[in-house]
C-alpha cells in the first residue's frame, strides 16, 4: 500500500508564510507567485482559521501583482471575514497589517488606515510585558511601518520600526534583528530627507546620524543577509551620509552600489538606487553650480519613476513626479515642469484626500480604547480597595493571603479593632466615626514597618500582614501600632475619650520538613481569638500566644497588665466592643 502525502504541520506553514512574507518585502514577484503556488493548497488545508486568512491575505498580494484589482479586493474581504473566528494575538496583528500594507499598495488610503488602526491597537495591547517577545509582533511592526511610509506617515513609520526592532532584540535569530535594523536605517534616512526638504536640517542630521548607526550594527551581526538585502543597505547607508552633510564621501559608494543594483538587482531597488543617487545629484548640483549634475538627476528621475510605476509603489512615484517638476523647472523648462506636476496633482489628490482625517480617527480610537482601559482599571481598584480609608479592602487581604506560600517562612498576622467605636458613631455621628478610622488606617500604615501590609478587613477592624516576622518581631510591630494610636492627638474631633486599639496576632512558622503548613485562615482565627482576649483584658493592648500585652521575660508590661494565659478560658464571657 503507497503511503500518502505527510500531514502539513504549523511549522510548514509557518517556514512559507517565512519565505512569502520575505519575497513581499523585498518586492520579489517571481519569487512570491513561485511560492504562493507551492504552499496554496498546504494553506487551504489547514484546519486553523488563521491559515485561512492568510490564504486570503496572500491571494490578495497576488492579485496586485496580477494587476487583478477585483480579485484583490474580494481576498482581502475574505481575509477580514476568516479574522473574525481568529483570537486576539501577534499573528493576528500580523495579518492585519500585512492586509493594511496590500490596501496600500492598491491605492486604497482608507482601508488602509483602518486596518493600520486595527493592527497598531493590537500591537500596543500584545506589547511586551503583556505579551512575550515574538517574531509574529516584530514582523507586524514592520509591515505597519511600510504601510505609514506607503500613506506618507514617515514618523510613525519610523516609531513604529522602532518597536519592531524593540522586540525583535529579545528573540533569538539575529536575522530578525538584522531585518529590523535594516528598515529602521531606511526609515530614518528617508525621514531626515523629507526633514531637510522642510528646511530641518538639525534633525535631519540628526536621523541621518541614527540610520548609519543602524547600518553599522547590522553589519556587525552574525548574519549573511540576502545579495539583494544588503544591497538595499548599501544603498540607504551611502543616501544616509548623503542626508548627513556629507556629500562628497556619499558619492562614491552610492554610485558603485548603483552600478551593482542595476546589474543584479529586482525592478523596484533599481529605481529605489535611481532615486537615492537622484537626490544626491540634485543637492552636489546646488553646492557646485556646472557641475552638469542636473540632468543627470533628472534622468534618473524617470527611470526611478518608471520603476516605482512598474512595481505599483505609488508613493514614491508620486514623489518622482513632484521632484521632476521642481527640476526642471529650475533647469528652465516650463512646459515640461507643468506636465510633471499636473500628473502629480492629479495622482495625489485623489490618493490623499482622506488620509489625514483618517489618521485623526485613529487617535480618537485610541482615545476611547484608553478610556476604556482606565475605566477597566478603576473598577477593578474599586473591587479590591476600600474607599473610605484607601486601604485593600477583604477581597484584596483574602487574595492576598491565597497567594501566600506559608511554610516557607515564618508570617504574622495582626488583627486590630477600634476600641468602643460603636460609641464614637452613637455619641459623636458617623462622620466623626469616618474620620476615626481614616486616621486610623494612616496611623497604622504609617508606623507598620516596611513590607508589612495593612488592609481594612471589616467594619472597625484592620488586618497587617507581617511577611518573615518572628512572634517577637509580630508583638513589637504590634505594640507600636497600640501606641501609635493611643498617642495620637484626638482633641480636634471632640471624643468622649481618646481612640485606642486592640491587636491580635498570631504567627506561623516556617514548617518543618515532616509538618504541613498552617493555612492562613486557621491563623487569622488564631489572631482574632487572641484580639478577643485583649478586648476583654481591658482594651488598649496587644494579645499573642506566650507574648501576652508585648510582655517583658518577667512577665510585665508597659501599662502594668499582666498575661492571662490565653484566650481559650475567656471565650464565654462576650464580645466587648
Amino acid at each position: 500500500m503507497t503511503p500518502g502525502p505527510a500531514p502539513v504541520t504549523d511549522g510548514d506553514l509557518d517556514a512559507a508564510l517565512r519565505r512569502l512574507l520575505t519575497a513581499s518585502s523585498r518586492d520579489d514577484a517571481d519569487a512570491f507567485r513561485d511560492g504562493l503556488d507551492d504552499a496554496e493548497a498546504a494553506f487551504g488545508a489547514a484546519s486553523d482559521p488563521r491559515w485561512a486568512a492568510w490564504r486570503h491575505a496572500l491571494g490578495a498580494r497576488r492579485g496586485l501583482l496580477d494587476g487583478d484589482r477585483d480579485a484583490t479586493g474580494a481576498e482581502v474581504a475574505a481575509a477580514r471575514d476568516a479574522l473574525g473566528a481568529c483570537p486576539p494575538s501577534a499573528s493576528t496583528a500580523l495579518v492585519l497589517a500585512y492586509l493594511a500594507h496590500v490596501e496600500a499598495t492598491a491605492d486604497h488610503p482608507d482601508a488602509a488606515m483602518l486596518l493600520a488602526v486595527d493592527a497598531s491597537l493590537l500591537t500596543e495591547q500584545l506589547s511586551p510585558p503583556a505579551e512575550e517577545p515574538s517574531r509574529a509582533l516584530s514582523q507586524a511592526h514592520l509591515w505597519l511601518s511600510l504601510t505609514l511610509t506607503a500613506l506618507d506617515l514617515e514618523e510613525l513609520a519610523v516609531a513604529q520600526a522602532e518597536r519592531g526592532h524593540r522586540v525583535a532584540a529579545a528573540l533569538a535569530d539575529p536575522a530578525d534583528r538584522w531585518q529590523l535594523l535594516q528598515l529602521r536605517a531606511q526609515q530614518n534616512t528617508e525621514l531626515a530627507q523629507t526633514l531637510r526638504r522642510r528646511g530641518e536640517a538639525g534633525r535631519a542630521r540628526e536621523l541621518a546620524g541614527a540610520a548609519l548607526a543602524c547600518a553599522d550594527d547590522a553589519r556587525a551581526l552574525d548574519v549573511e543577509p540576502d545579495p539583494g538585502d544588503l544591497a538595499l543597505l548599501d544603498v540607504v547607508q551611502a543616501w544616509a551620509l548623503a542626508c548627513h552633510d556629507d556629500l562628497d564621501d556619499a558619492l562614491g559608494p552610492l554610485r558603485s552600489v548603483h552600478r551593482r543594483v542595476h546589474r543584479a538587482g529586482s525592478t523596484w531597488l533599481r529605481g529605489y538606487a535611481d532615486l537615492a543617487l537622484s537626490r544626491l545629484l540634485s543637492r552636489l548640483s546646488q553646492v557646485h553650480t556646472g557641475g552638469g549634475h542636473g540632468e543627470e538627476a533628472a534622468d534618473l528621475l524617470v527611470d526611478a519613476a518608471g520603476a516605482f510605476a512598474a512595481t505599483a509603489d505609488r508613493r514614491r512615484y508620486r514623489q518622482c513626479l513632484l521632484e521632476l517638476g521642481q527640476a526642471t523647472a529650475a533647469m528652465g523648462r516650463p512646459a515640461e515642469a507643468l506636465h510633471w506636476l499636473d500628473a502629480y496633482r492629479a495622482d495625489t489628490g485623489r490618493a490623499h484626500a482622506r488620509s489625514r482625517e483618517l489618521w485623526a480617527e485613529m487617535f480618537v480610537r485610541r482615545s476611547r480604547l484608553r478610556e476604556v482601559e482606565r475605566q477597566a482599571a478603576v473598577l477593578r481598584r474599586h473591587a479590591l480597595e476600600d474607599p473610605l480609608t484607601g486601604l485593600g479592602n477583604r477581597r484584596s487581604a483574602e487574595r492576598r493571603l491565597a497567594g501566600l506560600r506559608l511554610g516557607a517562612e515564618p508570617l504574622s498576622l495582626a488583627v486590630v479593632d477600634v476600641d468602643r467605636f460603636k460609641e464614637v458613631n452613637d455619641d459623636t455621628s458617623h462622620s466623626h466615626g469616618d474620620e476615626v478610622l481614616r486616621r486610623v488606617a494612616t496611623l497604622l500604615r504609617e508606623h507598620s514597618r516596611v513590607g508589612d501590609e495593612v488592609y481594612r478587613w471589616a467594619g472597625d477592624e484592620f488586618l497587617v500582614v507581617l511577611p518573615t516576622a518572628s512572634p517577637a518581631q509580630a508583638v513589637a510591630a504590634a505594640e507600636r501600632l497600640r501606641a501609635a494610636v493611643a498617642d495620637a492627638d484626638w482633641a480636634d474631633l471632640a471624643l468622649p475619650e481618646p481612640i485606642t486599639v486592640s491587636i491580635g496576632v498570631a504567627t506561623a512558622p516556617a514548617a518543618e520538613d515532616d509538618t504541613a503548613p498552617v493555612g492562613w485562615r486557621s491563623l487569622f482565627d488564631t489572631a482574632d481569638l487572641h484580639l478577643f482576649s485583649a478586648k476583654r483584658g481591658g482594651r488598649n493592648r496587644v494579645r499573642a500566644p506566650g507574648l501576652v500585652d508585648g510582655s517583658t521575660a518577667d512577665g510585665s508590661t508597659a501599662d502594668g497588665s499582666t498575661g492571662d494565659g490565653g484566650p481559650a478560658g475567656d471565650a464565654a464571657e462576650g464580645t466587648p466592643s
